[in-house]
């Protein structure tokens, strides 16, 4: 039986280019028996943490009325987890860093996942990619049993459309296939 896989989408651009690598992970994933979910958070209304902790007293309920109470439960439901961002100044974008910081009502319950990662980054050397994947590292350290099972580096793909040229969507797909 396939695993279940949600893939979490951040580009602010429909069809921005990790959003183009996360369709072909998920047709790789597909094609391998895996039942796939993209949530592609420029949909969603997700607020920003506000440290009130009403969370952590209440049973892990987040007293904001937002689109992350589902987001969460797909997240803890899930074998599987993707995060794809487009890299801004050597990091994450701010819509999955607030996702990040809004599991924190549940971040427990988020356990025994792998967990994938796509990048991209107009900026032609991967290695300046590190930060990124750095602070996803610092993510899923938070996680009991998180187990990272790749990473893909979308680089010189400033254009919306650029990653078409790149070998890296044909990575995105094996490694969806290979889940």
């Amino acid at each position: 039986m396939g695993k279940k896989i949600v893939v979490i989408a951040a580009s602010p651009r429909k069809g921005g280019n990790s959003e183009l690598l996360c369709d072909q992970f998920i047709c790789g994933a597909t094609e391998a028996g895996h039942q796939t979910e993209k949530i592609c958070l420029q949909d969603r209304h997700i607020n920003y943490c506000t440290a009130c902790d009403a969370c952590q007293g209440n049973g892990g309920k987040c007293v904001q009325k937002d689109d992350m109470a589902e987001i969460l439960d797909k997240m803890i439901s899930a074998d599987v987890i993707v995060m794809a961002t487009p890299v801004y100044f050597y990091t994450m974008n701010a819509q999955m860093k607030t996702v990040i910081d809004r599991t924190y009502a549940r971040y427990t319950a988020v356990s025994n996942k792998e967990m994938y990662f796509i990048m991209t980054a107009a900026v032609g050397n991967k290695n300046l990619l590190e930060r990124t994947l750095e602070s996803f590292r610092g993510f899923t350290a938070c996680l009991t049993g998180a187990k990272e099972k790749g990473a893909i580096y979308g680089t010189g793909a400033w254009n919306k459309g650029d990653i078409k040229k790149s070998p890296t969507l044909a990575q995105a797909y094996e490694m969806g296939k290979n889940v």
